[in-house]
């Protein structure tokens, strides 16, 4: 999928992921030259050196989401930042630093914690945007670009489904209850724009479901 401009300021593009063999989400804070699990977008990496502000931080939604983030550091300098329970994950060299639940980040964005489906579970909030960026707790279900159902991943993923779904129930809640948001920007399934907010509402009131059945 090829870049575009989903509100004013904030790019998203879609890039099949070598490992997974799915598709998924990315993020450009143009403004601020902050991106979101990044994957190298069709354009290459080059078409952010043309941009007015180059990019100068990675944010991560958790461990998993590293993707792309390496040749980011290496063209631009960027520093790469994880929620502290995710910092085994990563090797020295891979110079991730660490933020805490609650602390402030590049671009505005502030960090709270989700856990459940797994400890460094983060959304990170976009204040000035009244977006919320999810990680792997909720997903969209149906073909790459398709209107699906906000929904959990398939149990199978999980490794308690259960507590894991209740815990993700309550994360949400407290994150409805709590921040000021319309859109959600989801790691996979795209941005949901307008009716975000609505959606998750939704979904928490629903006790929770599947989006889908393969991952």
């Amino acid at each position: 999928m090829a870049m575009r401009e989903v509100l004013p300021g904030l790019f998203h593009w879609r890039a099949m992921h070598p490992r997974i063999h799915t598709e998924v989400d990315s993020y450009w804070m143009q403004d601020a030259g902050v991106l979101i699990d990044p994957l190298l977008p069709q354009e290459g990496i080059e078409w952010f050196a043309e941009r007015p502000s180059p990019p100068v931080a990675v944010l991560l939604s958790n461990r998993h989401h590293y993707r792309d983030a390496g040749a980011f550091v290496e063209r631009f300098g960027c520093t790469v930042r994880c929620s502290r329970p995710g910092m085994h994950e990563f090797r020295p060299e891979q110079q991730v630093q660490p933020f805490d639940f609650g602390d402030g980040l590049p671009g505005g964005v502030v960090a709270y914690e989700v856990d459940a489906i797994c400890p460094d579970e983060s959304a990170l909030h976009i204040p000035a945007m009244r977006a919320l960026a999810l990680a792997d707790g909720v997903v969209l279900g149906g073909p790459a670009g398709a209107d699906g159902e906000l929904g959990f991943v398939p149990d199978f993923l999980m490794d308690e489904p259960a507590q894991t779904k209740r815990g993700l129930l309550a994360a949400y809640e407290r994150l409805l209850a709590e921040l000021d948001f319309e859109h959600l920007l989801l790691a996979h399934g795209g941005p949901l724009l307008g009716d975000g907010r609505r959606r998750l509402q939704e979904l928490v009131d629903a006790g929770g479901r599947t989006a889908f059945e393969s991952f």
